[in-house]
């Protein structure tokens, strides 16, 4: 296949153009893990750019040395986990139903679900809510309000939607029920749609803040992420051992840093083990038979 001349400066420009982007998101990221390994001089000079200036990882052992950080850590761990296992089963089992034809009633729960999209409920009736329900100063009160989103619901009913008939017309013949079917011959095939519904849910549960303050009271249960934000606003660990010589030597801007590192992390590290379905996920809908 010959190229073209036209063909070439094109993917010449392309290639250019997206380094560019791509080094406008990168280069934020390398200057905040650079300060987050620079000491107090170093950063209120301005001296650090891309690479550590007197390198230090006193921020994150005083992140990292708190117990109440890792307590934290366990309980967005378990939302997230939980949480996003949740997701996938609500959403899926009722986006099956909704993409197949032949069920009644279809027409008026899709109504009623893109009525939850349009409109939310205000805040006061749903603490009320979870109040009533007793699971306030719990996890549950930030996982199960959430087991299903209406506009994650209506993208996997749209991959739903072109999944082949005359494959669950055959296992249908061969005895399989709607159960049996659903679970055995469309999740296998739905992985591409399930990691991307995964990836949008764990980031949203990993991410959890405002539920988390409205409905937990309980230090023992509160998320990363509350917990990162006091050490933000406080620039200090109410429960560390914290000697003024220590702080010389730390920056609150250093330590800011490093609570981002932290909190951004152990999510990051999930996608590249769900990139290949995540892909092929982001075309649902987008290619009709």
């Amino acid at each position: 296949m010959i190229i073209s001349r036209g063909q070439k400066l094109f993917n010449l420009f392309n290639v250019v153009f997206l380094g560019a982007i791509s080094l406008t998101m990168v280069l934020p990221l390398i200057h905040i893990v650079a300060q987050s390994f620079s000491n107090n001089v170093a950063i209120v000079s301005g001296d650090v750019a891309f690479w550590p200036v007197n390198f230090t990882t006193g921020s994150y052992e005083l992140i990292l040395g708190d117990p109440s950080i890792w307590k934290s850590f366990r309980n967005s761990l378990i939302v997230t986990v939980f949480g996003t296992l949740l997701n996938l089963l609500m959403t899926s089992m009722l986006a099956y139903p909704l993409a197949r034809p032949e069920y009644l009633f279809r027409k008026g729960v899709l109504i009623f679900v893109l009525f939850t999209l349009i409109f939310s409920a205000p805040l006061i009736p749903n603490y009320l809510l979870i109040r009533s329900l007793g699971l306030l100063d719990t996890l549950w009160a930030i996982t199960l309000p959430m087991a299903i989103s209406a506009f994650n619901m209506f993208i996997m009913r749209s991959f739903f939607m072109n999944l082949p008939s005359e494959l669950l017309d055959s296992a249908k013949m061969d005895g399989c029920g709607e159960l049996m079917a659903f679970w055995r011959i469309v999740l296998p095939l739905s992985k591409p749609v399930m990691a991307t519904m995964a990836i949008i849910y764990g980031v949203a549960h990993w991410n959890r803040y405002g539920d988390a303050v409205y409905y937990i009271s309980d230090r023992e249960w509160i998320p990363l992420q509350v917990r990162l934000r006091e050490i933000v606003f406080a620039d200090q660990l109410g429960q560390a051992d914290i000697t003024s010589e220590f702080f010389t030597e730390l920056s609150p801007e250093g330590i800011k840093m490093a609570v981002i590192v932290v909190a951004t992390v152990p999510i990051m590290m999930v996608y590249p083990f769900l990139q290949k379905y995540f892909i092929k996920g982001m075309l649902v809908g987008s290619i009709k038979s």
